[in-house]
């Protein structure tokens, strides 16, 4: 049923039918970035028409230049456009919090039975599989980003200043954008850029003209104003547990990482998780590499964003280390806290750059960013399915290093049968089968809890 629409008004589209939307969509929100982009493209742009397809992608392409979940900032920026201020906020708020609720769950089970025969047998069918929706992702994005020479160059560069040179994650974010642009500017025939270079459908015709979107002018005041509130919002929790329990206590470490790896998650969760879990394993040993994967794995099953495996890294991390709390109170501290100070962010800078990025349709200079970020993340993902591959089909590794160079080897005496035949039946149903990655998952669970129950993987 079509809405009354009066051009400029704050709310285009009733506030509570908005609500009722998001809602619908926080809960189908499976898949990854790629499969929660998909939900709501059919549902803001093919079923309910309220939003068309060329601002719809001009929307996507500002979030993909951002740190931070894409998916994520994507519903805030066309609850923006459909709302104002409180349909941006009313969207992400509800595109995370089914995800919160099922994955502290999830983490809480993990915790009290992850010793056990069954949930072993579990989280053991589970990692395996996840190594082949890694692999999945490299070769999706890979297929969209790698048009030319120049964009495979960037991503095998940046597969081996991480992999090879353990070269920071920001540093290699940075320089790939630097390229792409440089690129653009010396030799624009060389890459593509994502501004003008797409062949957009112009798909249904909206209920809501472009020019009827909630677009307010950019100000200086209204910048220096949602910049204060922002921050504010965002790091007072940081510096209240830092106060309270001190700067060596765990939440005042897990506060400030996850706020400074808000601000290089570039790429999505694939990207930036060879950054926290390099970090989360080596630096502060929250958790265990294997571990990780369980809970990009625990992540995949749930709604919202991937990224919310930080959620996990924080309740065990939290949960070791409780200080003078007890475990458990400790556990669900950091993992609220992890949680808020990864998301925050992307309110922040949607709402910052919005009304400017509504004025920059067609940039082909911020395209030429993105090419080169977006094919560098091709390199990041195929180094983090290296580092699944040795810590989910090899019982042990070793580090070997000379100079700058530094690389973990598989001792390939201890491969792991049982999960490289569940990694094999993940592929065959992921590529072959074309099955989706929660039904992919759900039967690798099984397989890895029949096997369990049998003695294989004992």
């Amino acid at each position: 049923m079509a809405h009354q629409i009066t051009p400029g008004a704050r709310d285009l589209i009733p506030f509570r039918t908005a609500l009722k939307a998001w809602f619908a969509i926080s809960w189908q929100t499976f898949g990854g970035p790629a499969g929660q982009i998909a939900v709501m493209q059919r549902t803001l742009v093919d079923e309910k028409r309220w939003i068309g397809q060329n601002r719809f992608l001009h929307a996507l392409n500002y979030c993909m230049l951002l740190p931070g979940p894409e998916a994520h900032q994507l519903a805030i920026y066309t609850g923006w456009l459909l709302n104002g201020a409180r349909g941006g906020l009313a969207a992400g708020i509800l595109f995370v919090i089914p995800g919160v609720l099922a994955l502290l769950a999830l983490s809480a089970v993990y915790v009290a039975f992850g010793d056990t025969t069954v949930v072993s047998a579990i989280f053991a069918g589970l990692a395996p599989a996840v190594l082949a929706i890694v692999v999945q992702a490299v070769i999706r994005i890979g297929k969209r980003a790698l048009t030319s020479a120049a964009a495979v160059s960037l991503a095998i560069a940046a597969f081996v200043a991480l992999s090879v040179f353990a070269v920071p994650f920001p540093v290699v974010v940075l320089g790939a954008g630097v390229a792409g642009w440089l690129i653009h500017r010396y030799a624009p025939h060389w890459i593509a850029t994502s501004a003008g270079s797409q062949d957009v459908a112009d798909g249904p015709e909206p209920l809501i003209p472009d020019d009827a979107l909630h677009a307010e002018r950019p100000s200086v005041a209204h910048t220096l104003r949602v910049l204060a509130v922002g921050v504010l919002v965002w790091l007072l929790p940081v510096a209240a547990v830092t106060l309270i329990f001190g700067t060596s206590s765990v939440f005042a470490q897990q506060g400030l990482f996850f706020s400074g790896s808000a601000l290089v998650t570039f790429g999505g969760a694939y990207a930036v998780l060879a950054f926290v879990a390099q970090r989360a394993v080596e630096t502060y040993a929250w958790v265990t590499p294997g571990e990780m994967t369980r809970g990009l794995a625990l992540a995949e099953t749930t709604p919202g964003p991937m990224i919310m495996v930080v959620q996990f890294v924080a309740f065990l991390g939290a949960y070791r280390n409780p200080g003078d709390l007890d475990p458990w109170v400790a556990a669900l501290l950091g993992a609220l806290l992890t949680t808020w100070v990864t998301f925050v962010p992307s309110f922040l800078f949607i709402f910052l750059g919005a009304p400017y990025v509504e004025r920059l349709r067609g940039n082909r200079t911020i395209g030429a960013a993105l090419g080169g970020i977006t094919a560098a993340v091709v390199g990041v993902i195929a180094n983090l399915a290296v580092y699944f591959a040795v810590h989910t089909l090899f019982a042990r590794s070793w580090s070997w290093s000379a100079g700058p160079v530094r690389l973990e080897v598989p001792d390939l005496a201890t491969v792991q049968p049982a999960a490289l035949g569940i990694a094999a039946v993940a592929a065959v149903l992921l590529f072959a089968v074309r099955w989706s990655v929660l039904r992919t998952l759900l039967v690798c669970a099984g397989l890895g809890l029949v096997l369990g129950l049998t003695g294989v993987l004992s």
